[in-house]
């Protein structure tokens, strides 16, 4: 066992036992405050017309303050989600390399918070963990023999990840974009099987370059969704050609453990709000927000599996 891995399971110790003390303060506050109210006199008649009214006058008050604090909860409750999951599996020091396309850049991100990259810095930040570093190599455009040739001719590219705890990828939309931009006029979905073996096989020489750098950081590699379905609603091949590249990925994947598929097409199906930036391609804010909460969410359920 590394000591990344020895790292895990000592903060998960520390964790479970935090846990129970604060558990076990707030049950003995709660039966105090309990039996405190039980030994108060009872008010009389007059007493409680008194206090009804007062509720009364009160409540309308108290719902518009309600209103303007569930958001101020919500994310409260998810920076807490977040700071747990940190400190659950981090060492002194994490060191995270990104590698990809125009995701994992950032673009579409108003804000210029680094995309989903910034949701991980941020929960980082408010983390106990005073060390780390997330060097981000994303690059717009970026196919994966564009991301293979810019492994093995890139030497900074190549030091950061021998040097990476974990590694995070983008990658396979441009690879699609090319074939519909190759074929538009005569567009088929027989034009995205025959590229497919060609896909695989980039991704095996991608993932087994990775492997020649660092064998034992754990990989993770986020699914690709689909930006047509906002448009193109009544045409099931998109989603197919989309379900057909993360079906690779996938399989692709399980052959370089410790490695872990992040899937995100669900996040923009049917989605309460927009998740797409401006030109209807990207995420925006939102959408990069919400991918970030899952790339935490699995890399929370992926060490968990490790040390058992």
């Amino acid at each position: 066992m590394n000591s990344f891995l020895v790292g895990v399971i000592k903060m998960k110790k520390i964790g479970i036992f935090v846990i129970i003390l604060v558990i076990a303060v707030f049950v003995v506050f709660y039966i105090n405050n309990l039996f405190e109210g039980s030994n108060t006199p009872p008010s009389t008649t007059q007493d409680a017309e008194e206090e009804q009214q007062s509720s009364e006058e009160q409540s309308e008050t108290t719902e518009d303050e309600e209103d303007e604090t569930i958001t101020e909860k919500i994310s409260q409750s998810v920076t807490e989600v977040v700071d747990k999951t940190i400190n659950f599996f981090v060492k002194d020091k994490l060191n995270v390399v990104a590698v990809g396309d125009s995701l994992t850049q950032g673009v579409g991100d108003s804000t210029d918070n680094g995309g989903y990259l910034g949701v991980l810095e941020n929960a980082l930040e408010n983390s106990t963990l005073d060390d780390y570093t997330i060097s981000n190599y994303g690059k717009r455009g970026n196919r994966t023999d564009q991301l293979l040739k810019r492994l093995e001719e890139e030497p900074e590219l190549s030091q950061s990840i021998r040097k990476a705890d974990l590694i995070l990828i983008t990658i396979g939309a441009n690879d699609i974009m090319k074939i519909v931009k190759e074929n538009f006029l005569s567009l088929s979905y027989d034009d995205f099987t025959v590229e497919q073996p060609k896909y695989q096989k980039r991704l095996h020489d991608i993932f087994k370059k990775i492997r020649s750098e660092n064998s034992e950081a754990h990989i993770f590699l986020i699914g690709l969704y689909n930006p047509f379905s906002q448009y193109f609603e009544d045409i099931p091949e998109l989603d197919k050609i989309i379900n057909d590249y993360n079906f690779i990925s996938r399989k692709v994947l399980g052959s370089y453990e410790p490695a872990t598929y992040i899937p995100v097409e669900d996040l923009f199906i049917n989605a309460n709000s927009n998740l797409f930036a401006e030109d209807n391609f990207h995420p925006n804010k939102e959408g990069y927000n919400q991918i970030g909460e899952r790339v935490i969410r699995y890399l929370e359920q992926a060490f968990e599996i490790e040390e058992n």
